[in-house]
């Protein structure tokens, strides 16, 4: 890397930096250094599945809170799927095909998980936004001064 973009990652405040996401985020001029790697001829790779998974996570919670609302929609999901099992079981009762509790189990069983669902997700919003704020990452590079 260049002095420049060294200078410019060193204003990034963050305790826990993952960089392979956040060099491109200096928005510098790049290029790659295309190579052939040999085969390890000695031991073993000190780098298993259950490290590569850990490293996937955080690149994808360092950059984005598509997680939580993976969780929110889930939820909204599962609440409007809900209103379908409470007409479906008032049918099933009025049918008399249900055992004694089971309508009002399944519906309370349904909606409740969404709403809570819907809970987590909307603090989980409010929890991705304070985590963006914490990190304060600088809004911008200066890349040359004219003056």
């Amino acid at each position: 890397m260049s002095k420049r973009a060294v200078e410019a990652l060193l204003e990034f405040e963050e305790v826990h930096l993952f960089l392979r996401g956040i060099v491109p985020l200096i928005g510098y001029r790049w290029t790659t250094v295309a190579y052939e790697r040999g085969e390890r001829f000695a031991g073993e790779s000190k780098y298993p599945l259950k490290k590569m998974i850990s490293f996937a996570f955080d690149g994808i919670t360092s950059f984005s809170i598509k997680p939580i609302r993976f969780v929110l929609n889930i939820g909204l999901l599962i609440s409007a799927f809900s209103f379908v099992m409470l007409f479906w079981t008032l049918i099933e009762k009025f049918v008399g095909t249900t055992v004694p509790g089971w309508t009002s189990l399944m519906v309370s069983v349904w909606m409740l998980g969404g709403i809570q669902l819907i809970c987590l997700g909307v603090i989980g919003e409010y929890v991705g936004k304070i985590y963006g704020e914490t990190k304060k990452r600088p809004k911008f590079f200066i890349e040359r001064t004219i003056i």
